[in-house]
């Protein structure tokens, strides 16, 4: 009962998916309307969320299972997976938009580097005052992330080759070697050359960090965390439908449809950052933190420009001028507040500083 119970989001989302396959065109949205549709939208971005919140439970085990880096390592690469099954199914998803990968990508390290990180440090910062990290492990994310950032979300606008944000075919190809080859070079300094850079260095790495999870056998936790995953990905084109006509009706700018696919896909684990951070293991919620920004742009980018390629959709990666100036600030500042061994209040608040600019920006220059 016990089990059946802990699976229940699988069972419930399945479910979900069974009645909206049956229910077929008497729930479009354009039959229920706009009040209908928005509370469609609700109900399977709540059944998602749920989910998510198990695919995040599962990697937390394994995470106690197999150690650190393993364990933020399989969290990161599950929600990246759930990340671009939304994006992808909201690139199919009716009139196909251009920007959506690059909206949702730019919102991920939004969120991220600014809301969770200076989440993180302004409360860790106020309970525990000054607090310690790996800082080569911190080092080793940021020197990924800032060339990978600019690559595919600044270098599109700049050059002439393409039209727009577009990337040429040379472009394209490039983006997708350099993002697959060098994050293939990161995961082997993360996970077998280099994982103690990785470790809270107070503690040796001895302490996991995961607590209040009950601890099955490996072979569970990889079908339970399937079985979450599977129906997120098959109520992915529904939930995509439904956010888009969702973000039509009430006029919203159509930016905030890649936040809200972010914000979907990163609460479990932003969650778990920050509880992280509470606890004083601040290395593991930067592990969670700078490595779902490092796996967006490394895994998202060569995976939605093969989707593009295979489908024909156009896709447009490059930001807007001030986009760029925003990204361009977040990366100085996150190399200001990762350049030393301990961070304080003071630097998460001028994350979240950056974070509601971010926010703000979204409204105001659509």
């Amino acid at each position: 009962m016990s089990i059946l119970r802990s699976e229940l989001p699988s069972i419930v989302a399945f479910l979900v998916f069974a009645g909206f396959k049956v229910a077929g065109d008497a729930v479009k949205p354009d039959t229920v309307g706009t009040a209908g549709s928005l509370v469609l939208l609700a109900l399977i971005f709540a059944v998602v969320m749920w989910c998510a919140f198990s695919v995040v439970r599962h990697a937390e085990c394994l995470a106690t299972l197999f150690g650190e880096p393993y364990g933020t390592l399989i969290l990161t690469l599950a929600v990246i997976g759930i990340e671009v099954a939304l994006i992808v199914a909201i690139m199919l998803s009716g009139d196909a938009v251009p920007t959506m990968a690059r909206d949702t990508m730019f919102s991920v390290i939004m969120i991220v580097l600014n809301g969770l990180v200076g989440l993180c440090l302004l409360l860790g910062g106020i309970r525990h005052r000054n607090q310690s990290y790996n800082l080569q492990g911190a080092n080793a994310f940021l020197s990924v992330l800032v060339p990978l950032a600019v690559f595919a979300l600044v270098l599109p606008r700049i050059t002439h080759s393409a039209p727009g944000g577009e990337l040429s075919s040379v472009q394209a190809g490039f983006e997708i070697a350099m993002s697959v080859l060098l994050y293939g070079v990161f995961l082997a300094i993360q996970t077998v050359t280099h994982s103690d850079i990785f470790q809270q260095p107070d503690v040796g790495g001895n302490d996991d960090g995961h607590h209040d999870v009950v601890v099955r056998t490996v072979p569970f936790h990889v079908v339970g965390l399937m079985g979450a995953l599977v129906p997120i990905i098959l109520l992915s084109k529904s939930l995509a439908l439904y956010v888009e006509f969702g973000i039509e009706a009430v006029g919203a700018p159509i930016a905030f449809s890649g936040f809200i696919v972010a914000a979907l896909v990163l609460m479990p684990e932003g969650m778990s950052a920050v509880q992280a951070a509470r606890d004083n293991k601040l290395q593991r919620a930067v592990n969670i933190c700078l490595g779902s920004a490092v796996a967006t742009i490394g895994l998202t980018v060569p995976a939605v420009l093969i989707v593009g390629w295979v489908t024909g959709l156009r896709i447009e990666l490059g930001l807007e001028t001030a986009d760029i100036i925003l990204l361009m600030l977040t990366l100085f500042v996150s190399l200001l507040t990762f350049g030393s061994r301990t961070t304080n209040y003071l630097q998460g608040a001028v994350h979240l500083a950056l974070f509601a600019a971010y926010i703000m920006m979204i409204f105001d220059l659509s």
